[in-house]
């Protein structure tokens, strides 16, 4: 391998300090900045950089997350009024007619945080009742769909080849999500369905503290032809996204765009949200969105990035059990309240959620 270069060099020791460190100190200090762990610029988990082979640990120096919108003092009033509805739940209804109500969990109250509420709040436009029922549906989905069986040994098959892969941060601090369809492995199916949510959960584990959203990055490959996916297929992801994940898409950078993808964009075009829809962007430079060093060379950054499975795959799941561990440590610590800061739980100073003041993180 060639010599490596200074930033080269720093991430690999930044990596060798975060893998000396203590493994509790790891679990509750990697949520934190780069500053406070001191790893370097661009550290990937296991130290490698060319070719990197697993996730970065931290977005890039350039990456600037921005500060959370104040709230007005009626969206204050309608978000307490959500969240003292939420914290009176015990149960969530069934999809099921004529099915017993299902118990709420100690997963589904810490799902509840004050961002959550404030997401559904505003893919509502502030309307109470309507953000109250949607949020029920979602734990009621979230239940029956089947998160927790979905483990990364279930997932696993699915995403061999690497047609999907989350590593680094865009300019905004979001974690990015690659889709690569050209390296489909597996036939139509739910399962494929079921893939992409649990990228997306992973997608969140990741996200530092600050950041809601992820950035979506698509490369369609104009070599790979007529492939497209089936319209229900699509439509299901769409009905997913909007209904379950509102708010969480930041943007979405679609490039390589075949003639017969085009054709399946506009066919399920109206079935876009008009928000969802100003975030996309066609066939840009993803530099202008991603800092280079934190872009793979395939979407025109500087990332020499190589798909080894059985080294991202454990390196990724262990990267986000080990933040979503944290997250619960300090949601127990903090008195397992809904209304929980995302902000504190991922690493932020304390701040419970029904206290933390309307500007945004305490």
């Amino acid at each position: 391998m060639a010599d490596l270069t200074e930033s080269q060099q720093n991430a690999t020791a930044g990596t060798a300090q975060l893998n000396e460190a203590n493994g509790s100190t790891v679990t509750q200090d990697l949520h934190t900045s780069a500053a406070k762990l001191s790893i370097a610029e661009n550290a990937t988990v296991d130290g490698s950089v060319d070719p990197v082979k697993t996730p970065f640990i931290n977005p890039s120096s350039a990456s600037k997350i921005p500060d959370p919108p104040s709230l007005t003092p009626d969206q204050l009033s309608k978000y307490e009024e959500v969240l003292t509805t939420a914290s009176s739940w015990t149960t969530k209804p069934s999809s099921t007619p004529n099915t017993p109500a299902i118990p709420i969990t100690d997963p589904d109250r810490m799902w509840l945080t004050r961002e959550c509420l404030l997401r559904y709040l505003r893919a509502t436009k502030w309307n109470v009742k309507e953000a109250a029922s949607r949020l029920q549906a979602t734990l009621t989905w979230r239940h029956e769909y089947g998160l927790e069986k979905h483990t990364p040994e279930y997932i696993s098959p699915e995403n061999a080849t690497g047609k999907q892969v989350i590593q680094g941060y865009d300019i905004a601090g979001r974690p990015c999500l690659y889709l690569n369809p050209a390296n489909q492995n597996t036939e139509r199916s739910h399962k494929q369905v079921e893939h992409l949510v649990f990228m997306l959960e992973r997608t969140m584990d990741l996200m530092p503290a600050g950041q809601e959203m992820l950035a979506l990055l698509m490369n369609f490959d104009k070599k790979m032809g007529a492939d497209r996916p089936p319209m229900w297929q699509g439509k299901l992801v769409l009905n997913i996204l909007q209904s379950h994940y509102p708010e969480r898409l930041g943007r979405a950078l679609v490039i390589n765009i075949h003639w017969v993808v085009w054709t399946f964009l506009k066919l399920i075009n109206p079935f876009i949200d008009p928000a969802t829809r100003e975030k996309i962007k066609y066939d840009q430079s993803c530099r202008q969105f991603v800092p280079p060093s934190q872009l793979l060379k395939t979407y025109g950054g500087e990332v020499n990035f190589e798909y080894d499975h059985d080294v991202y795959w454990p390196a990724l799941n262990e990267l986000a059990a080990k933040k979503r561990a944290m997250m619960i440590e300090r949601w127990e610590q903090a008195g397992k309240k809904v209304g929980e800061s995302e902000y504190y739980l991922k690493g932020g100073e304390k701040g419970v959620g029904s206290d933390v003041a309307e500007n945004g993180h305490s």
